[in-house]
């Protein structure tokens, strides 16, 4: 199994910064790829960027292009998400996940951090 602890959530500003982090331990060597998602409240889960390790690609979801950068670090076992010029729509909880060989997609999750900004 994969474990992710989540850290860096808080409540700033709209236009200021966050920086969430994961930390992934366990069968890291299984994992190809690592996200985050977001969910607000009466919303359903939804994807926000993730980072493959086949030739680093990464995805952005189109609310968040241009804003928020996904990078890895730690011999590929943790993951930042840099958020800037942030929204009072980016208010959410926001999952960090591991996409590992032989593991039911979408993979394992992390407990969440809380990220509000204030209008």
């Amino acid at each position: 199994q994969v474990q992710l602890v989540e850290s860096g959530g808080g409540l700033v500003q709209a236009g200021g910064s966050l920086r969430l982090s994961c930390a992934a331990s366990g069968r890291t060597s299984s994992m190809y790829a690592m996200g985050w998602f977001r969910q607000a409240p009466g919303k359903e889960r939804e994807p926000v960027a993730r980072l493959s390790w086949s030739g680093g690609s990464t995805y952005y979801a189109d609310s968040v292009k241009g804003r928020f950068t996904i990078r890895r670090e730690y011999a590929n076992t943790t993951v930042y998400l840099q958020m800037n010029s942030l929204k009072p729509e980016d208010t959410a909880v926001y999952y960090c996940n591991a996409e590992c060989r032989g593991v039911t997609s979408p993979g394992y999750w992390g407990q969440g951090t809380q990220v509000t900004v204030s209008s």
